[in-house]
């Protein structure tokens, strides 16, 4: 040790010369092979406390081994941040309770129910009864203060030990009912199921439905469904579960869409006989709708029966569905029955899509019927119905039914929609009846219907299919006119025609047949030209006519595929909308693509969620990469829920999650989810080797400690040191800062060391942050670590780091390294002078080194640097705490020549040093320059000077300065009462300090917790006891805790008067009222009221401090034994000495004594013997008195055996039995003895003497003596 210690001062004297030597700052490198020879000496690297060495002396580390940053480096650094530091990480775990002894079980939550352990602590065997009264006074006490799962963990042990330990233990029912409600309280389930099972294996059902209902709550609430289905149908046919059970159930099992599940559940709350106008209209709607979605339309048709037999009309919604499964089935008859039973009209969307699939499937002459059925049940059709039917008529070339549809249309004062117009338009020039189609276009736009694109292609598509160039011609013009084309005066009008319809250019033309006999002519015109048209007429006819069969049924599909394209996303949500309400389905195409186009855009969550609730049945068909846009939409909008459906789906099918997809949820759960489901998700994300993308890297780092996740925080730093190198800096810094900032120095200090081993990639602007973090929280030491870390990476911390960490250095006594500090900060910028000479006078006067902080006052001086009045007030402020009052006044005058003001801080050390030496009248004086120089209404320049007078005594003084403050119309605020109160209590000037309360109550200011505890202490001093508990009233009033120190004044107070059972009662409405402290203390009440006979009022109160979490020291627990024994309770005074034991408090030689005593006269010797031997086993020393105690109930019992036993340990303790002791021992043998035989008698006695020490020899000197 020697020879180490002369290395190291060796070392740092070199250390030191060396850096004085180099003024620049390779000085750093100068010094790296030294620093690194001390660093085999020294087991850590912080400032020396000693030596003036320099804090920037560097390693050779980094000066001679390049740098590894490739991201290989980084692997693994999460695994040994996490095993380096398992005791913060794994914290959370608890204390395991599977092998702890019942004695540490029942210490565990003995500050719960001290009352019931305390009975148990010394029963071999418990009994049913005693567990139960545990578990109820266990329940009664955590209602009051709330259920913590440590401490119900502990009971949960002690449950289970009896039944393991205690051989043919058996629990009361009542016991496990409330056993198992107590663990679902906290969330232990598992245990709720050990516990049940358990129950049943032996027999024993408990038919609570409680405990069942609130497992299965449990479960559901943390996200194990699977669990709360098995429960669940553990308990079906048993157990009645209840209402609010089966609503969370089922409301979960619709949310994720678990079909079979959730009709299963709704099926068995109807058999129950549960009102099914408790549940969520829209849950019980979910299970109609997941019914229809799987086809189950039938199931879906008895769910809307039985609702309706309970007045509940179902949403046109469900209906809605209902009709749609009918018609994938293509069941009308069933669908028509269906709607006569529950005598209810569909729905127009409903009619509408009925008349659709009918037209579709089955033509329209079969559809008429239906709709003629619907009417009667009730059915309005609109002019959307009647379009469909006119669409279809066409379709079928039933132009006649067509029209006749629209008259009855018109008829009933019904608009026709446009694509109606268009359908007759198409229908009439397929008949070949084309004169007629510009009056239907004619009586379309009378009727205020505007026509669009569509309308034209098709007036343009009939005109060149009856070859009506003339009509085409003045169509485009129509067109153009309409603002739907741009044509201009030098273009050929028809050809504009042909392109609208489609054909390239050139494709399509117009020519006169001028060749003999006309054989190439297909029409003639007005002047009888014939004319012919030059191209493919097949395709023309093809084309013309298709566009004309097309519009007769509107197709929606091709529309939204085009506004898609156009990133027109409302203009494809409206067209969806018109597409379901024409009748037409969206297929999974349709869907997949207008879901992908939505997905991508962050406005439209509302128009995914609309279309995702319609086609709920095409969800889990959709693609992956469908899916994966999905979900992270609902993850940009906080649908955390929804997002969870999508990816639970895509699990279930196996379809790869996309890493954006996995951020989102892990993002949704850590603002929304519960930590349970964030960390099943987090584990599976890991699992899949999700990455997050790097602008999510910060957010999921501030959520991860928002969820105080530190190891997931950790492992999420590896990824991005390994995948985003540009990251490193930032991401460290905030991870580093984030565990600084929370307390938690010992992850942040091991992942640091670890970043340093692997390259070190912190900058100095990461090093800058972090030590301000650290200052900031007042964590100085761990920042002096950071600082030697980045000064051995020749980085210099910045001017405010600086001069932050200076002062913080000599207040922890290590100014030879702030000297340094300020020498490398003068090295980094010479202009920064001013301000680290500032830095280190504070220092040096905050750590009473005034003269140091002289000698660098004078070196400015010498320099040419002027200093500042706040370097001024920090010399005023060291010396007076060195009382220093001459040098004071010097500097006090330098100041005054300069004009620089007097700081508060200044100030108040100036009033306390002048106070101090009986200048109270200078301070004063001081005052009123300091009410010169500041604001004349800011009364805090009053306080200090009131708070420094009182201990000087002169409150004759202070009650002037009060009278001065009313003088000049100063209100006097909380603090200044405060004072006050405090003083004239301290003063002894009692009435006064009281006068000052009730003054400052009235004006509604809040005394402090000290001025009460000294006032109401003060009054109960001088025997005013009764103003003393007006005062307490008044607190009682307002609610404020009544710490300790008053109480025990009161209670002291009330007893000196005789009136203990007041004082009781005072105890009783502290409690009653919640006004005890958390950290209350009873010690001298307990004592108190043992003194007056009351141990009952006595272990009361030491419940009380055991139920705060605060244990009563050993005299507490003697006092109580001892009046438990003088009332003849030894059996309580037991229980307590048996718990003193437990809670490793020494009784004291008397309690040891007196309850010895006390077995021995009530008879209970062999008790006293064990007492006697366990005092041996607890490292006590046994008294004589407490052996001749039991010796002498032994001989009383003519136990002569035990007195022979207990002689012989007295005097291996040392102690010489008395010869009257031995004399009737000897006595009490004697008849004995004549009856034996005279050898054998002789033996005896003999060896008894010999034994206990009284051989021939030694009684011949006794006597002889």
């Amino acid at each position: 040790m020697r020879r180490s210690s002369t290395t190291i001062a060796l070392c740092n004297e070199m250390l030191q010369v060396l850096c004085t030597c180099s003024p620049h700052k390779p000085h750093i490198k100068q010094v790296g092979s030294l620093y690194s020879l001390f660093s085999l000496f020294t087991t850590n690297h912080h400032f020396s406390t000693t030596t003036s060495s320099s804090p920037s002396s560097s390693t050779t580390q980094n000066t001679n081994t390049q740098i590894d940053s490739s991201p290989n480096c980084f692997n693994g650094i999460a695994q040994s941040v996490i095993l380096r530091c398992s005791q913060y990480f794994d914290k959370s775990k608890g204390k395991d309770f599977a092998n702890a002894s019942l004695k540490d079980l029942l210490l565990e939550i003995s500050d719960l129910v001290p009352e019931q352990t305390r009975r148990l602590r010394r029963v071999s065997e418990p009994k049913p009864e005693d567990v139960l009264e545990l578990l109820l006074g266990f329940e009664l006490q955590c209602g009051q203060v709330g259920f913590e799962a440590r401490k119900v963990e502990s009971l949960w042990g002690i449950f289970k030990w009896v039944s393991e330990k205690v051989e043919g233990f058996k629990h009361k029912p009542q016991s496990c009912e409330v056993m198992a409600s107590i663990l679902v309280r906290v969330g232990l389930l598992r245990e709720v199921e050990v516990l049940l099972s358990t129950m049943e294996s032996k027999g024993v059902l408990l038919d609570s439905r409680e405990i069942y209902s609130d497992l299965i709550g449990g479960y559901v609430g943390v996200g194990e469904l699977d669990r709360a289905i098995s429960v669940y149908d553990g308990i079906r046919g048993r157990v009645v579960p209840s209402l609010q059970c089966c609503c969370v159930l089922l409301d979960q099992l619709v949310g994720m869409r678990k079909t079979q599940l959730a009709f299963r559940v709704c099926s068995d709350m109807a058999e129950m006989g549960f009102d099914l106008r408790d549940v969520k209209k829209a849950t019980f709607e979910g299970v109609i709708r997941l019914l229809c979605r799987d086809g189950k339309i039938q199931e879906a048709r008895n769910f809307v029966k039985k609702a309706m037999a309970f007045e509940l009309k179902p949403s046109n919604l469900v209906l809605n569905e209902v009709a749609y499964g009918y018609c994938e089935k293509k069941d009308f008859d069933d669908l028509m029955s269906f709607y006569a039973e529950i005598k209810c009209a569909p729905e127009v969307m409903a009619g509408n899509r009925i008349m659709h699939s009918l037209c579709s499937h089955f033509g329209t002459r079969r559809a008429e019927p239906y709709l003629q059925e619907l009417e009667i049940l009730g059915f309005t059709p609109d002019e959307v119905t009647f379009g469909i039917m006119i669409g279809w008529s066409c379709r079928e070339r039933k132009l006649k039914s067509a029209f006749v549809y629209l008259s009855e249309m018109l008829g009933r004062h019904l608009n026709p929609h446009i694509c109606t117009y268009n359908a007759l338009i198409s229908g009439v020039f397929m008949e070949g009846m084309w004169k007629h189609a510009g009056k239907v276009f004619d009586e379309m736009v009378d009727r205020g219907t505007t026509p669009d694109l569509s309308t034209f292609r098709i007036l343009l598509a009939g005109y060149c299919k009856v070859r009506k160039f003339d009509e085409a011609k003045r169509i485009v013009f129509d067109m153009a006119s309409h603002g739907l084309i741009q044509n201009s005066s030098d273009e050929d009008p028809l050809s504009k025609a042909f392109m609208v319809l489609g054909f390239k250019p050139l494709a399509v033309i117009l020519k006169r047949d001028n060749d003999v006999g006309f054989a190439k002519t297909e029409f003639y015109d007005d002047l009888g030209n014939g004319l012919y048209l030059d191209t493919d007429l097949d395709e023309y006819e093809k084309r013309v006519t298709g566009i004309l069969e097309d519009c007769m049924v509107p197709d929606y599909y091709s529309l939204m595929m085009i506004e898609c394209t156009r990133g027109n996303l409302k203009g494809a949500l409206v067209l969806a909308d018109e597409m379901i309400r024409w009748g037409q389905d969206l297929s999974l195409s349709m869907m997949s693509d207008l879901l992908k186009g939505l997905s991508a855009s962050h406005l439209h969550t509302k128009g995914i969620t609309s279309i995702v609730d319609k086609k709920l049945h095409l969800v889990n068909q959709l693609d992956q990469e469908t899916l994966n846009f999905l979900a992270q939409a609902y993850g940009k909008k906080g649908l955390t829920y929804n997002t969870r459906i999508v990816v639970n789906g895509m699990i279930e099918r196996h379809l790869k999650i996309n890493n954006e997809t996995y951020t989102a949820l892990v993002k949704g759960f850590c603002k929304k989810g519960n930590l349970r489901e964030l960390n099943a998700c987090w584990n599976i994300a890991q699992n899949d080797r999700w990455l997050p993308g790097p602008e999510d890297c910060k957010a999921l780092i501030e959520c991860l400690f928002h969820k105080e996740m530190l190891r997931e925080a950790v492992q999420l730093l590896e990824s991005i040191m390994i995948s985003y190198p540009d990251l490193r800096s930032d991401v460290c810094h905030m991870i580093l800062d984030k565990l600084f900032a929370t307390g938690c120095t010992g992850i942040a200090s091991i992942l640091l060391e670890e970043l340093e081993q692997r390259g070190g990639i912190l900058d100095q602007m990461a090093y800058n942050n972090i030590i301000r973090g650290l200052c900031k929280g007042k964590n100085f030491h761990v920042a002096f670590t950071v600082l030697d870390s980045m000064l051995a990476k020749n980085l210099a911390p910045c001017l405010d780091v600086t001069v932050q960490l200076i002062p913080q250095l000599c207040r922890a006594d290590r100014f030879g390294k702030a000297v340094d500090l300020k020498e490398i900060g003068l090295r980094e910028n010479s202009s920064y002078s001013l301000s680290l000479d500032r830095a280190l006078i504070k220092g040096c006067c905050i750590s009473g080194k005034v003269t140091e902080a002289t000698t660098l006052l004078q070196n400015m001086l010498l320099k040419r640097i002027p200093p500042d009045a706040e370097i001024y007030n920090f010399l005023v402020q060291g010396h007076c705490k060195v009382n220093d009052l001459k040098k004071v006044w010097e500097l006090l005058c330098v100041m005054t020549r300069k004009g620089f003001n007097i700081s508060l801080s200044t100030y108040r050390n100036l009033v306390c040093l002048m106070c101090l030496e009986g200048r109270v009248l200078h301070a004063w004086k001081l005052t009123e320059l300091m009410i010169g120089q500041s604001d004349p209404h800011d009364l805090s320049i009053y306080n200090i000077l009131i708070f420094y007078i009182f201990p000087t005594g002169n409150t004759l003084l202070v009650k002037k300065v009060v009278e001065h403050l009313q003088e000049k119309k100063l209100v006097l605020d909380e603090v200044t009462y405060n004072f006050l109160v405090l003083g004239f209590c301290r003063s002894k000037d009692v009435s006064s300090a009281v006068d000052h309360l009730y003054t400052m109550i009235s004006k509604d200011f809040r005394p402090s917790n000290r001025n009460l505890r000294k006032v109401i202490t003060s009054l109960c001093d001088v025997g005013e006891i009764e103003k003393a508990l007006e005062l307490s009233r008044e607190m009682e009033l307002r609610g404020q805790i009544h710490d300790s120190m008053i109480q025990n004044a009161i209670v002291e107070g009330l007893s000196s008067c005789g009136r203990i059972q007041e004082a009781e009662s005072f105890l009783d409405r502290m409690v009653e009222k919640c006004l005890i402290p958390e950290n209350v203390n009873h010690n001298n009440l307990i004592k108190l009221f043992c003194s007056y006979g009351r141990p009952n009022k006595a272990a009361n109160s030491l419940n009380i401090m055991l139920k705060k979490g605060n244990v009563p020291d050993s005299t507490s627990f003697d006092s109580i034994i001892s009046s438990f024994c003088a009332l003849g309770n030894l059996e309580q005074a037991m229980d307590f000495h048996v718990e003193m034991l437990d809670r490793n408090l020494k009784p004291s030689i008397d309690t040891w004594d007196i309850l010895v005593h006390n077995f021995c006269q009530d008879g209970k010797t062999a008790e006293a013997e064990r007492l006697l031997k366990s005092m041996g086993c607890a490292g006590e020393t046994v008294t004589r008195k407490i052996y001749l105690s039991v010796i002498n109930s032994y001989r009383s019992e003519n136990n002569l055996r035990k007195v022979s036993e207990l002689m012989q340990a007295m005097q291996q303790s040392g102690y010489e039995p008395d010869f009257e002791t031995h004399w009737s021992l000897i006595r009490n043998l004697r008849v004995s003895s004549d009856k034996d035989n005279a050898n054998s008698s002789k033996g005896f006695l003999s060896k008894l003497l010999s034994a206990s020490g009284f051989s021939k020899q030694k009684y011949s000197k006794a006597k002889q003596g």
